[in-house]
């Protein structure tokens, strides 16, 4: 039996915040491409700070609401997801990194304020007797290190930072599952390092977000499903005067009718998009 549609609903832009660093290079692109298609193709995923705020913290789509802040859009539809929802889940991409001298990188890891470094024989050592935000470093020449500094939000978003700093102006890198640099040997020929990060809970972030800490970009993936996409909603309804209970009625209405003439199609296997 197919799951609940996923709920939909019309949010004022100005409530919505972000958990990562934004890459502004990425939203001019997508503001022409918005302009020109005049739909929303994919709603972004947001999920309510429980802080009595009314704010909803961004867990995907950060470029489609940059971009509709950028045309200064009143509203935007998103997809909402509560704390309680049990189909969401905060995986954590690790940093290959490659063009860039280990040493150079150790150099600027070893600057980062706030921040304990230890050399370590494996990936586990150490790790689970510390009482910080561990992240480990491996680099190209075998040699690891695990850096370490507080769990308390400002300062720990501080040093993710820091570490990121170090290497994302300087080198190429890309987002990784992959926990042993070995996997790299044969791709990268300039292969530096692989860089861990650690684990987040989803209220973790919240609360890093609700406090104006951001995570540094490209280390975070939200999973929510069942997702909703292709959902190709008019951009004028949006941008319009008209307040956001009209615009919410509206919405519930344009869904209804989608459904009501079988324009919705539910996928329960895992699915690969061509066309993305």
């Amino acid at each position: 039996m197919p799951p609940e549609i996923p709920t939909l609903h019309i949010l004022p832009l100005d409530s919505l915040i972000l958990h990562e660093d934004h890459d502004r290079q990425r939203t001019l692109p997508l503001v022409d491409r918005l302009r020109a298609q005049g739909i929303l193709r994919n709603p972004p995923v947001a999920m309510p700070l429980g802080d009595g705020s009314g704010r909803y913290m961004v867990l995907d789509g950060a470029n489609r609401v940059t971009a509709l802040q950028e045309m200064e859009f009143p509203h935007i539809v998103a997809q909402v997801v509560d704390t309680e929802y049990p189909n969401v889940a905060l995986e954590v991409w690790n940093h290959v990194l490659w063009g860039m001298d280990p040493g150079e990188l150790m150099l600027s890891v070893r600057e980062v304020e706030g921040l304990k470094l230890m050399s370590i024989a494996r990936a586990s050592d150490k790790r689970e007797e510390l009482d910080c935000m561990p992240v480990e470093i491996q680099l190209a020449d075998s040699h690891r290190y695990l850096t370490c500094t507080t769990r308390e939000g400002g300062r720990m978003a501080a040093y993710l930072h820091g570490i990121v700093d170090c290497y994302k102006d300087k080198c190429f890198f890309d987002r990784t599952n992959q926990t042993e640099i070995d996997s790299f040997r044969d791709i990268h020929s300039d292969l530096t390092a692989l860089v861990i990060f650690p684990k987040f809970g989803v209220r973790m972030v919240l609360d890093l977000a609700s406090q104006g800490n951001l995570l540094p970009t490209g280390i975070t993936r939200f999973t929510i499903s069942p997702r909703a996409l292709h959902l190709n909603y008019p951009l004028h309804e949006l941008s319009s005067a008209k307040p956001l209970h009209y615009k919410e009625s509206y919405l519930q209405r344009w869904i209804h009718d989608r459904v009501k003439h079988k324009n919705l199609r539910y996928y329960a296997e895992a699915t690969f998009l061509f066309d993305e």
